[in-house]
C-alpha cells in the first residue's frame, strides 16, 4: 500500500501539487487521470522519487520516502518495478539482456539463477521464443511485453505503468490490460498507472484518481465513474457523443443488478 499524505509540489511560481492525498492499495489497479497540465505526470514522479516533494508525506507501507537516507531508499526502489511509456529498452540488448538488466543493477544472485528468473518473466508474458531477439525485431506490443516482464523480474510489491498503450492498437491494448490486471491480482502488487486510455479506465481501474489544475477533483471506482456526478469528470470522460452513448448504456445494463441499485441508493443517501 502507498499513502500520499497532502503533498505539495512547485516549479519556480508556479504551484502544480497543491496538497494531495490518497491511498493506493495493493492488488488493485490504481489509476491518475487527468487533462495535461493536471498534475498526474509530477505526481507519479513524486511518489517514485524522481522529483522530492515540497512538503506532505509518501509512504511505502507507513515508511515515510521522503526524509530516508540514499540506502533505505535503495531497499525500497528495488521493491518497485517500473513500464514505461515507451518501453524503454536497450537496442544493443536482446530480449533476455534487457529484462536481465535489473538483477544485474541490483547484483541479484548469479548468472544461471538470474537466467531462471528472466525465462520466468518471459514465459508469464508468453515471449520465451523472443528472448534471443532484440528490440527492433519485434512488434510494439511485444516490446511493451518485455518492458513488463522487465518491471517484474524483481517481484515487486509496487508497480508503476507510465501510458502503458501508448502508440498501440486497440486490441493490443486490451492484451496489455488485461496481462498488468492479472499480475496485479497473482502477486498482489500496488500498481499505479498514468493513463489518458479511457478503455483502460473502464476495464481496469479498480481504483481512479481524477486531477484537475494540482487537486484531487474526484476518486472512485470503474462501476462509481459510470454513475459520477462531478461535472469536470464527466467532460474529461465522456467528452465525445459516442461516450457519452455508451456511458448511458452502460447506466441501464448495471442498473438491471438489483444489488447495484442498492448501492446507489445507499450511496445517494450519504451524499
Amino acid at each position: 500500500m502507498i499513502e500520499l499524505k497532502d503533498i505539495k509540489k512547485g516549479f519556480g511560481d508556479k504551484q502544480v501539487l497543491k496538497g494531495v492525498s490518497a491511498t493506493m492499495e495493493a492488488g488493485k489497479v490504481n489509476l491518475i487521470i487527468g487533462s495535461s497540465g493536471s498534475g498526474k505526470t509530477v505526481m507519479m514522479k513524486c511518489i517514485v522519487g524522481l522529483i522530492a516533494v515540497d512538503s506532505g508525506q509518501v509512504l511505502y507501507n507507513e515508511q515515510d520516502f521522503t526524509v530516508m537516507n540514499d540506502q533505505e531508499k535503495k531497499i525500497i526502489r528495488q521493491e518497485i518495478g517500473m513500464l514505461f511509456q515507451g518501453s524503454a529498452l536497450f537496442d544493443s540488448m536482446t530480449v533476455e539482456q534487457n529484462v536481465m538488466f535489473p538483477l544485474d543493477m541490483f547484483g541479484m544472485g548469479n548468472y544461471k539463477e538470474k537466467k531462471k528468473r528472466v525465462m520466468e518473466c518471459l514465459d508469464r508474458v508468453n515471449l520465451t521464443e523472443a528472448a534471443r531477439k532484440f528490440p527492433a525485431e519485434i512488434s510494439g506490443g511485444m516490446k511493451k511485453r518485455v518492458g513488463i516482464a522487465r518491471a517484474i523480474v524483481l517481484n515487486p510489491k509496487y508497480l508503476f505503468c507510465d501510458e502503458p498503450n501508448s502508440g498501440l492498437d486497440p486490441q493490443t491494448s486490451l492484451l496489455i490490460d488485461k496481462l498488468i490486471k492479472e499480475l496485479t491480482v497473482e502477486y498482489n502488487i500496488t500498481t499505479v498507472i498514468n493513463t489518458h486510455d479511457m478503455n483502460t479506465v473502464m476495464e481496469s481501474g479498480d481504483h481512479i484518481i481524477y486531477m484537475f489544475e494540482g487537486l484531487k477533483q474526484w476518486e472512485g471506482s470503474n462501476e462509481d465513474i459510470i454513475f459520477a456526478k462531478d461535472e469536470r469528470l464527466n467532460d474529461f470522460i465522456f467528452a465525445s457523443d459516442f461516450l457519452r452513448d455508451a456511458k448511458e448504456m452502460r447506466q441501464m445494463e448495471m442498473f438491471r443488478d438489483k444489488n447495484w441499485r442498492d448501492r446507489l441508493k445507499k450511496n445517494d443517501r450519504n451524499d
